[in-house]
C-alpha cells in the first residue's frame, strides 16, 4: 500500500499545504507559467509528491506582496459578507475616510484592494468588534481553513433567565422570561452551567470543542473559541439559560482589536502575525 503522506496530490493543494499560496492563486500562477516542478514549467492539474521540487517565479511573489489584509471594528447593523435584507456589508466601511488616523502602516489605499477582499470568519449583524478581511489566501487558510484551530476571543454581556424542565421537544423552558437577572449575573448563574459552557454542549448534532469561558465582571463573560459555528456563542448561552445582550470580538490569534475605533479600519502590518 502507498503511504498517504507520500501519495501524489494536485500541485495546487500541495502549494496550499506548504503555505505558499491559496489553491486559487496556485491555479492562476500555474496558468501564468510562474510555477516549475523539478525545473520544468508546471501544467494545470499535475500531481506531485513531497520529494518533488516546487519553484515559484518572483512575479508571483511580487503580486502576493501587494495583497492586503485589513482589520475592521464592525458596528452593529453590518453583515460580514454579502449585502442581505437591506443591510450593508462590512466591506462598505473600507474607504479612505474610515481609515484609522493612527494606522502607521506604509500602505496606500487603492480601489484595486477591494478585488477579492473576503471576510475570514463571520461576525453576525448584532455583534461588534474585530473582523478580518483579506486578499491573501494564506491568511484565509490560517484563519478559516478546515484544519484551523485559531483562537478567537469575545467579551459577552449576558442576562440570566434561568432554566426550567425540558419540554417534550427537548427544548428547555425558561422560568423567568419576563424578569431576567441583568445585574450581578455571576452570583445567580450555576457553576455547573459555566462548566457546560466550557465543555459538554452540542450544536447541530455535533459536540462542541472545549472552550475557555470565565467571568470578566459580574455581567460579562470572556469566551475563547477555536471554532466558529453560526451564532455559536448566542446559541451556547441559550442552552444554559443565558441571553446575550452584547457581543464583541476583541482578538483573533495574536492580533488584538486594541484601540481601533468602531466603524474604522486599519491595515495588518507586515510585522503582525496571527
Amino acid at each position: 500500500m502507498t503511504d498517504d503522506a507520500t501519495a501524489p496530490i494536485r500541485l495546487n493543494k500541495r502549494m496550499a499545504e506548504l503555505g505558499i499560496c491559496s489553491r486559487r492563486e496556485a491555479d492562476d500562477w500555474i496558468a501564468n507559467g510562474w510555477v516549475k516542478v523539478n525545473g520544468k514549467p508546471a501544467e494545470m492539474g499535475v500531481k506531485v509528491t513531497p520529494s518533488d521540487r516546487i519553484e515559484v517565479d518572483k512575479a508571483a511573489k511580487g503580486q502576493q506582496a501587494n495583497q492586503v489584509t485589513i482589520l475592521i471594528n464592525k458596528p452593529m447593523g453590518y453583515v460580514s459578507a454579502q449585502a442581505e435584507d437591506g443591510h450593508e456589508p462590512a466591506v462598505s466601511l473600507f474607504t479612505p475616510q474610515n481609515r484609522w488616523a493612527e494606522d502607521n502602516t506604509r500602505f496606500f489605499f487603492n480601489p484595486q484592494q477591494l478585488r477579492g477582499l473576503a471576510p475570514c470568519g463571520r461576525l453576525d449583524i448584532d455583534s461588534i468588534g474585530l473582523l478580518v478581511m483579506t486578499q491573501d489566501g494564506r491568511v484565509a487558510r490560517q484563519l478559516i481553513g478546515e484544519d484551523s484551530v485559531m483562537e478567537k476571543e469575545y467579551l459577552v454581556r449576558v442576562a440570566y433567565h434561568g432554566l426550567g424542565q425540558p419540554a417534550p421537544t427537548g427544548q428547555l423552558v425558561r422560568m423567568d422570561d419576563d424578569d431576567p437577572v441583568t445585574t450581578n449575573v455571576q452570583a445567580v448563574f450555576p457553576p455547573a452551567m459555566l462548566a457546560r459552557l466550557r465543555h459538554g454542549l452540542s450544536l447541530d448534532g455535533q459536540p462542541l470543542k472545549p472552550a475557555r469561558v470565565e467571568w470578566q465582571n459580574p455581567e460579562q463573560l470572556r469566551f475563547v473559541l477555536t471554532e466558529g459555528k453560526k451564532r455559536q456563542i448566542r446559541r451556547m448561552c441559550e442552552l444554559v439559560g443565558l441571553k446575550v445582550v452584547g457581543l464583541k470580538r476583541v482578538r483573533i490569534g495574536k492580533v488584538m482589536l486594541g484601540n481601533l475605533p468602531l466603524g474604522q479600519w486599519r491595515y495588518l502590518g507586515p510585522h503582525e502575525k496571527f
